[in-house]
Order: structure tokens, then C-alpha cells, then sequence
């Protein structure tokens, strides 16, 4: 450093008076940060050296490595009387650091609207954007300030201006929780229906912040035709991030509760999940799940179901809810075919679960069929890259059976309870030799195995034909039910667009 430095430094004005006086040429060196005297006595806020330094000639526009001039410092330093005196020595207004900041920017998100009035009037433009593509109304509404935001939109900013990823004032105001700027900015009539690069529209940040008044507040400005072109429903983002209010608001608002992701974005996920429900399934967030079916969430939309989910999870409450309504047991997963309900897979180690499972109909009678039956089975084949040349073509066309499901390490060791539980709900069958060779594993199983020997107990088939009866009967209440249900609707609608007609 040298003197002059560090007078201006400890604000010793009188002291810079005799240097300059001495030495005139000195006053715009630099320090080896790339500072002159003038930006230390700014940055320290020494007035009196800032008024003397300029008085003696300081270029009021020499910029430091970073790019910033002296009143970029003093809107730093929110310091309007600094501001003043360099805008009174011709100190250049539009001038931006290495980032693209401007000082009007910088005043902007301390919300000094003293300090901007000066930089307008001075010439100051409020639509230049930094490397970030961000304008001064775009930081008013980041950084929650409303006096300058009010300020700048007085004097013809573009409330509609975008970032360069696409996010306007109402979308970063939402992100970041300030409610009086949403609201001030909806008053202005702020474009609700303007997504960013990612597709996203303010309400689906807002959903995911889960702050429910910023939501009630964009719900009213937000168009339900643009959300489903965004491929993502506000409900996902609610779901995925456990806001059960916002869930609740937006479902009430008539959010559709079957609205899947777009393929684009399924496909970020590696289960390809598409639905609210599943979102609120993986989380275990069961409030949620209940809130959802009981709006009409269908369960069976997604290719790995929820109900496989909720079994993995060994999560009884989810899995009963899902069942309750209408949750397809006996469904697959069609990149991974098995000849038995794929919710078995997760479900069998769990004997209260998997009894669930069948007392609500679940196929129990296909557990039992084998390509192979009595003849000696491959061994198990745990190796994908092989897999075809030692695979039959029919077991290829069925699928993985449950004989060799049940012969995991993780699971062989239930295979006699497993077994002994399916027995409960089939009448004759022939079990293969790879399910004997388990029987015959352990001698307390012996039992299962004389159990489904033939014949099966007369009392046993005439409870399972009932059981049949009663489920048909069942089923075919509920499709009368859901017809009339469907009908009902049709009429509801055809009523609706009449009345419209005839206003």
C-alpha cells in the first residue's frame, strides 16, 4: 500500500489533503488488489476522503479486479450520500462488474429506493441483466423487496421479464416464500402461465416450498390447461415433497388426482413412477395416501404398482388402504413377467401381509403351476448375461415362477409356512419337485406336504367355492356401481353444457 492507501483507509482526510499536494499524480494508483484510494475510502465509508479525493480529480470510474467501480461500493454500502457525491463527479451509472451487476442492482435488493431515484435520474437503465440474465426487478422479487420492486415497475420495468433459465419475478418470489410480492405482483397482473426452461410454472415451486397461501394465492391465476402441458402436475411436486396442506388445497381445486407425468419426465426416475399416489406411497407418507384415494386416485396407473411399493415397505396401513380401493393384486410388472401376482415377491416374507393379500383375492392356484412339475429342475441362474441360453422358450413367454422365487436365499427359509398359507386357499395340486425339495428340507414340514396330498378335505373345497361365489358377486356390484357412477357424470355434464347453451 501506500500512504495515500491508508489515509483514505483510516479516513484521514487532512493528512490526504497533504499527500495529494505533494504528490497530484498518486491519487488513482492501485493497490495490489487493483484498488485506489478512492474505492478503500468507499468501502470504509470515509466521506470526507471520498469529497476530498474527488475535489482533487479521483476518477470516479476506475474499477477493481472484480470489475467494480466506486458506486457499485457505495450501493454496497447502501450509503446514498456517497452515491450522491460520485453521481455529482460524473461517475458512470451503467457500468457492471465481472458478474454483470449494475449499481442500480445492487441498490435494487437493499431496497434503497432513495439510491435508485438517484441512479434513474442519472441515467441509469432498469432492463440490463447480468451474466445470469437476471434484471434489477427480477433481484427486488428474489431478495423480497418490495419498495424497490414497487418502484421499478413505476418507472416501466417488465413485470414478465425472464432469467436466463426461463424464471420470471412471480416464479422467484414463490421459490423464495415472499407472499406480499406474490400477491403485489399478481395485482399487477404478473403472467402466472409462464414456464422456465425446465417447464415449471410458479405454482409448481410454490407447491413444492409447501407454503399454501403463496398456493391459494397462484391457483386463482393459474391455468389448469398450461399445468398438463408442462407434463407435471402441481399435486407430484405437493406429493414428492410430503406438503400434505398444499395436497389438500390443490385437490380441492379441482387438481386432477390422475394426472401422470409426461414420459420425458417419468423417465428421470429409474421405477418410472407417473402418479401423485406413488410419490406419497414411496414416501410412507400414509395421510396422504388416504387423502388421495379418497379423491379418486386410481392405484393401478403406474407400471410398478403402489401396492408393490407399500408391500416392499412391509407397510400393512398403506397396503390395506390400497386394497380397499381397488388396488389390482394380482397385476405384474411388465419388464420383469412372472407367472404369479408380482406383489408376492415382497409380501411373502410377511405372513400377515401375504394373508391379507389372498384373503382380498389374490391368485393363489398359479403359485403352484411349473413348467417342469415332477421332472428335476435347472439350478437357478442368478447371472443375466447367460440367462437365454439356459432358459426354456415357454418359461421365457411366461415369466420367473414362484418355485424359483421361493428358492432365494432371502426367502427359502419361509418356503414351508409359505407354502403351508397357499394351501389355505386351492383345492387339488400338484406340487413341483423343486417345492418338495423344500418340504422335504425340514421335518416339521413333512405335515405341508401330507396336507396337499389328494384328496383335499370336502369342507375345505365347498369354502373356497363360496369364497369364489361371493368375490364374483362382489365384483359385479362394483361394475354396476362404477357404470352407474360413470352415467350419473355424463348426465351431470350434458346437463352443465345445456345450461351453458341456453345462457
Amino acid at each position: 500500500w501506500l500512504a495515500i492507501h491508508q489515509a483514505a483507509w483510516y479516513g484521514q482526510d487532512k493528512c490526504l489533503r497533504v499527500l495529494l499536494s505533494a504528490q497530484p499524480g498518486m491519487i488513482n494508483k492501485k493497490t495490489e488488489r487493483g484498488e485506489t484510494a478512492l474505492m478503500l475510502a468507499v468501502g470504509q465509508e470515509q466521506v470526507r476522503c471520498l469529497q476530498v479525493l474527488l475535489e482533487n480529480g479521483a476518477d470516479p470510474d476506475v474499477s477493481n479486479r472484480d470489475k467494480e467501480t466506486p458506486l457499485y461500493k457505495a450501493c454496497e454500502r447502501n450509503s446514498a450520500a456517497m452515491v450522491a457525491a460520485l453521481l455529482n463527479h460524473g461517475a458512470a451509472v451503467n457500468t457492471h462488474c465481472i458478474l454483470g451487476w449494475t449499481a442500480l442492482q445492487e441498490a435494487v435488493s437493499r431496497n434503497n429506493v432513495e439510491i435508485c431515484e438517484m441512479l434513474l435520474k442519472a441515467g441509469a437503465k432498469h432492463n440490463l441483466t447480468n451474466v445470469y440474465g437476471i434484471a434489477p426487478l427480477f433481484s427486488a422479487a428474489q431478495s423480497g423487496q418490495l419498495a424497490t420492486l414497487r418502484f421499478l415497475l413505476k418507472h416501466g420495468a417488465d413485470i414478465n421479464s425472464q432469467a436466463a433459465d426461463g424464471a420470471t419475478a412471480l416464479y422467484e418470489a414463490a421459490k423464495n416464500e415472499h407472499q406480499d410480492i406474490v400477491e403485489f405482483l399478481i395485482s399487477q397482473k404478473a403472467d402466472a402461465n409462464k414456464p422456465g426452461k425446465t417447464g415449471l410454472l410458479p405454482l409448481h415451486v410454490a407447491a413444492q416450498t409447501g407454503n399454501d397461501t403463496i398456493v391459494s394465492m397462484l391457483i386463482a391465476v393459474t391455468s389448469k390447461a398450461r399445468v398438463r402441458r408442462t407434463g407435471i402436475s402441481p399435486l407430484h411436486v405437493a406429493a414428492e415433497h410430503n406438503c400434505d396442506d398444499v395436497l389438500e388445497l390443490l385437490i380441492q381445486a379441482g387438481f386432477d388426482v390422475n394426472a401422470q407425468l409426461s414420459e420425458e419426465r417419468s423417465k428421470l426416475y429409474e421405477d418410472r413412477r407417473s402418479t401423485p399416489l406413488y410419490f406419497s406411497v414411496i414416501n410412507g407418507n400414509i395421510d396422504a395416501v388416504q387423502m388421495l384415494l379418497a379423491a379418486g386416485a386410481n392405484p393401478n396407473l403406474d407400471m410398478f404398482r403402489p401396492l408393490m411399493v407399500a408391500a416392499r415397505q412391509c407397510c400393512i396401513k398403506t397396503v390395506t388402504l390400497l386394497v380397499k380401493h381397488g388396488a389390482d393384486i394380482n397385476a405384474s410388472i411388465p419388464t420383469h413377467p412372472t407367472t404369479f401376482p408380482a406383489v408376492y415377491m415382497f409380501s411373502m416374507k410377511y405372513l400377515p401381509m401375504f394373508k391379507f393379500l389372498l384373503d382380498h383375492g389374490g391368485h393363489a392356484l398359479c403359485c403352484f403351476d411349473c413348467v417342469y412339475g415332477g421332472g428335476p429342475h435347472p439350478p437357478i441362474n442368478t447371472s443375466r448375461s447367460d440367462r437365454s441360453d439356459s432358459v426354456p422358450d415357454r418359461r421365457q413367454r411366461t415369466g420367473v415362477q414362484f418355485c424359483e422365487m421361493i428358492s432365494a436365499p432371502s426367502i427359502c427359509r419361509w418356503a414351508g409356512p409359505i407354502i403351508d398359507l397357499l394351501l389355505d386357499y386351492v383345492g387339488h395340486v400338484t406340487m413341483c419337485s423343486r417345492l418338495m425339495e423344500h418340504l422335504n428340507s425340514y421335518s416339521d414340514w413333512s405335515v405341508i406336504k401330507d396336507r396337499a396330498a389328494p384328496p383335499r378335505p370336502l369342507l375345505h373345497l365347498c369354502r373356497l367355492r363360496i369364497q369364489q361365489l361371493v368375490r364374483r358377486e362382489e365384483h359385479h356390484q362394483k361394475t354396476e356401481k362404477l357404470l352407474k357412477s360413470k352415467t350419473e357424470e355424463k348426465l351431470t355434464n350434458q346437463e352443465q353444457k345445456e345450461g351453458k347453451k341456453k345462457k
